[in-house]
């Protein structure tokens, strides 16, 4: 426990203070606009936090950044830049609503055997999909970083054709699939909330990432080939190999949020099925510091953010867009400090 509480600490102060100063520009922003600010961050905090349905719904949407934000840091940490966790996501919701559209009327997929082979469907779907950029990456050297993105873009197509097309619900008056089996949904722990039980799924697949990281063999290739794959492949580790594996797991963990996100919340498939939780989860996965317990606070931080920037726009009439604002500016500042780090290493050289 003292352990963990030391990651927590040592990943979690810079973070923080990134955070903070990603707020007080933001705030700057607000002033400099016109607006309320101390309104406007009132409004956010009480949106996200000020009742027990407001404190649910911030879980809920935690619960995909949680998932896609363990993803992407699960792939770098071995300098695999996966910025295609939201074709992931999408893919793993689509093959769970195919898979449950053609077995459900057999009446045996039902309950927890029906609800685990929803997850195994998407893991492997969304580990199939990050597959083909590391087939791509490894067989005509095509950078992950341009095939995950344009894969992106193919998934949100895919789920397009598949609910005007072959999933389009039976009554075929919206594009959309039709809504899961009551049996294939996760539990609802509190009603009338959303609150539903892959609150408890997330944290346990993001120690499951920390676990492989830190206490594995193949945890160490990872973080050997991120770190010098040269000398990493004199030690006689395949690094490309450990490069497709890490792309394959982090691709099986988004998809994972995507089966959770539809057996929990939405219960079908639509277009736009997805707010864009996967790239939401790299600032997510930096702010942790690629550490996947760490990802569990930031995702309820950015959590918080989605959640309260509604009521920022109802209470202050302040845009929801500020939330984006808040986010990219967590990312430069999170750059800035990671560079500030790598010139003061340098200089003790």
């Amino acid at each position: 426990m003292r352990a963990i509480l030391r990651v927590w600490i040592i990943n979690l102060a810079p973070a923080f203070s990134a955070f903070a100063v990603a707020t007080l520009l933001a705030a700057l922003l607000l002033l400099v606009s016109g607006y309320q600010t101390g309104l406007a961050f009132r409004a956010l905090l009480e949106g996200a936090f000020g009742s027990a349905y407001a404190l649910s719904e911030t879980l809920v949407k935690s619960i995909p950044l949680l998932l896609t934000g363990a993803a992407v840091a699960l792939a770098f940490r071995a300098g695999v830049w996966n910025i295609g966790a939201e074709g992931q996501f999408l893919a793993g919701a689509l093959a769970a609503s195919a898979l449950a559209a053609t077995c459900s009327a057999s009446g045996w997929m039902t309950g927890v055997l029906g609800i685990a082979l929803l997850l195994l469907a998407g893991g492997v779907a969304g580990g199939l999909w990050a597959g083909l950029a590391g087939v791509m990456k490894n067989h005509r050297s095509v950078p992950e970083v341009v095939s995950t993105i344009l894969l992106n873009f193919i998934a949100i197509e895919l789920v397009r054709y598949a609910v005007h097309g072959p999933l389009m619900e039976t009554a075929g008056q919206f594009p959309q699939s039709d809504a899961l089996d009551a049996t294939l949904r996760l539990a609802r722990l509190f009603p009338p909330t959303r609150l539903h039980a892959g609150i408890w799924l997330a944290p346990v697949v993001a120690v499951l990432c920390h676990f492989l990281i830190q206490r594995t063999v193949f945890g160490f290739e990872m973080q050997a080939t991120a770190a010098n794959p040269q000398a990493a492949r004199f030690t006689a580790i395949d690094t490309a190999r450990v490069q497709l594996l890490s792309l394959m797991i982090s691709g099986a963990v988004a998809g994972l949020a995507g089966v959770i996100e539809l057996a929990g919340v939405t219960y079908r498939v639509y277009d736009n099925f997805s707010p864009g939780y996967g790239y939401t989860a790299i600032a997510v996965a930096l702010m942790a510091r690629l550490n996947p317990l760490a990802v569990i606070f930031s995702a309820l931080l950015f959590g918080a953010l989605e959640n309260g920037a509604a009521a920022m726009q109802r209470q202050a009439n302040v845009s929801a867009v500020i939330s984006y604002v808040i986010q990219g500016l967590v990312v430069l500042t999170m750059a800035v400090a990671g560079g500030v780090s790598l010139k003061r290493n340098a200089a003790k050289r």
